[in-house]
């Protein structure tokens, strides 16, 4: 990379190191989020030694061979007191065993049996581990074993607005603005600028780094859809009969004309039985709908999507899972509502939405600031908000309304009138925000820094 990312993932992995008796630590995420250089980066300052092994090249075939060796000496009577110490020394002959040292395996989902030794990791050697990898190979490897007790977790995601702009030098205005209006015209409009860019070509570090270094969105893009198809070309090697190539291409047209569907609930059932019905009418008509399942499994498990409940009625006890979807990443969201043909201004309302969900899904990541297991839409007579938010720190509720203008909502008129949430939160695209009686108005960009 020719610029270092500063991201936040990097303040989690030291509290991890700090913490007494912290467990083997399993960092997750999609492909292209940066997960194998900011552990990486992580080791390299923050221990002595470091071992880097990688299962999907010629470090990790070396590593496996010296595992099947080993493992074949002990069932033929070798008595080893600590095989995974023995492994790791057969390995790396410089090996030393101390809190002084991290041993790191990425691509772990491309061996159940090293996947499964986690627990003599933890608790039979001195040294910290950390796995990393994607979830798409252990989940359909019934060979793999699940160690949540022996496991510490980290999940990254693409960058943030907030880690877009300080990559971008404007960390300090976006912590300082305000978000009622007491900052400059100046300032309001260069965070909207950037906010332009980032929704334009979103949070992958390479994508990112890419704009940094050309200022171009076009070729930002152009790094965007390298990532698109290496998600298509990596699927084929675990889906070899899900689909048939064509729909494989267009799975992702076929989430982003389930996101511009009218949004009062699906026709169908299911959002999987709403994706069914477009790929069967647009690219198949031979696709069951245990294929469409498989291949939505396969979009949440690759951190592609992520779904948003249903609360009928801004009952928060009235929760339907799943009810609908959002790309993982607001650059996947822009290009494929363009791809697909859709108008500036649905996309503009579809992105800003998709932009406040991914701010929403953040604050659900232990210890949680809000309630229920996904961001959620309600719904109130014939009327839909697009966010509900119950805060977990003051028991309060949030209607959240999205706009792209300055157009208000009925719904958030009736929600008002009938009392049924203690706060009305507008985040709009085009204000500097205010504060009436119980109705504040943010600008969307700024999403990140309301307190609930």
């Amino acid at each position: 990379m020719d610029k270092y990312l500063k991201r936040n993932a990097y303040e989690n992995l030291l509290l991890w190191k700090k913490r007494e008796h912290h467990a083997t630590l399993e960092v997750s995420g999609a492909r292209q989020v940066g997960k194998t250089y900011i552990v990486n980066k992580f080791a390299d300052e923050q221990y002595q030694h470091k071992i880097y092994i990688n299962l999907l090249d010629f470090t990790g075939e070396l590593f496996l061979e010296r595992y099947k060796e080993l493992r074949n000496e002990i069932l033929h009577g070798l008595q080893c007191a600590n095989p995974v110490y023995e492994l790791i020394k057969r390995a790396y002959p410089n090996f030393v065993d101390s809190s002084d040292t991290v041993v790191i395996i990425d691509e772990i989902q491309e061996s159940a049996d090293i996947y499964n030794r986690i627990r003599e990791f933890t608790r039979e050697l001195k040294s910290d581990f950390i796995i990393t990898g994607s979830y798409l190979g252990r989940i359909l490897n019934k060979e793999f074993k699940y160690s949540a007790g022996d496991l510490d977790s980290l999940e990254i995601h693409t960058l943030d607005f907030e880690e877009f702009l300080k990559a971008c030098g404007e960390e300090t205005l976006y912590k300082e603005l305000d978000l009622y209006g007491d900052s400059t015209e100046e300032e309001y409009q260069k965070l909207s600028e950037l906010y332009q860019v980032y929704i334009r070509i979103g949070g992958y570090p390479a994508v990112v780094l890419r704009y940094l270094n050309s200022h171009s969105i076009e070729q930002a893009n152009g790094e965007l859809l390298k990532i698109i198809k290496l998600f298509t070309n990596e699927s084929k090697r675990y889906f070899e009969d899900i689909l048939d190539h064509e729909v494989y291409d267009n799975i992702f047209s076929g989430v982003a004309r389930v996101l511009v569907k009218e949004k009062k609930g699906f026709e169908k059932d299911s959002f999987s039985e709403e994706l069914q019905s477009i790929v069967v009418k647009d690219y198949s008509s031979n696709i069951s709908k245990a294929s469409v399942n498989r291949a939505i499994d396969w979009l949440y498990s690759s951190g592609i999507i992520g779904f948003a409940g249903k609360i009928k009625d801004c009952n928060i006890l009235d929760f339907k899972a799943k009810s609908r979807c959002y790309f993982m990443d607001i650059g996947l969201t822009s290009y494929f509502l363009k791809h697909i043909g859709c108008n500036e201004g649905d996309i503009a309302g579809i992105v800003n939405e998709n932009f406040v969900y991914l701010d929403l899904k953040k604050r659900l990541v232990p210890p949680a600031e809000i309630a229920l297991e996904t961001p959620a839409f309600a719904t109130l007579g014939q009327g839909e908000i697009d966010f509900y938010v119950k805060s977990l720190k003051t028991q309060k509720t949030y209607a959240i309304e999205v706009k792209a203008g300055k157009k208000n909502s009925k719904t958030v008129q009736m929600i008002l009138e009938k009392e049924k949430a203690d706060y009305v939160v507008y985040a709009k695209g085009n204000t500097h925000g205010g504060i009436k009686d119980n109705v504040h108005t943010i600008p969307i960009y700024c999403i990140g820094k309301y307190d609930f």
